[in-house]
């Protein structure tokens, strides 16, 4: 998915944050295991906060936390490859 293209997403689904578009972007290019504090770090976003957008994109399944490490889940994946819709993601 490009960066449009999920720009446009974001956007379009309204319970989505700025930082939102920055984690998924982050982990369009890069399908690591990774720490909130380290995410904050690499996209630049107070690390409280984007430990709190985490957990919401943990809720809804885009991502999996074991032990602090986040993850894309395969419905994460699915997601930035442009297969789900906006309705087929729950809302937090």
């Amino acid at each position: 998915m490009s960066a449009d293209s999920l720009k446009e997403m974001v956007e379009r689904i309204s319970w989505f944050s700025p930082v939102d578009y920055e984690i998924l972007m982050f982990f369009e290019k890069y399908d690591i295991g990774l720490t909130a504090k380290s995410l904050a770090y690499n996209i630049e976003y107070n690390r409280k906060y984007v430990n709190e957008r985490m957990r919401v994109l943990e809720d809804i399944g885009l991502f999996s936390n074991e032990g602090g490490i986040y993850e894309l889940t395969d419905f994460g994946r699915e997601f930035l490859a442009g297969n789900v819709d906006e309705d087929e993601l729950p809302e937090p």
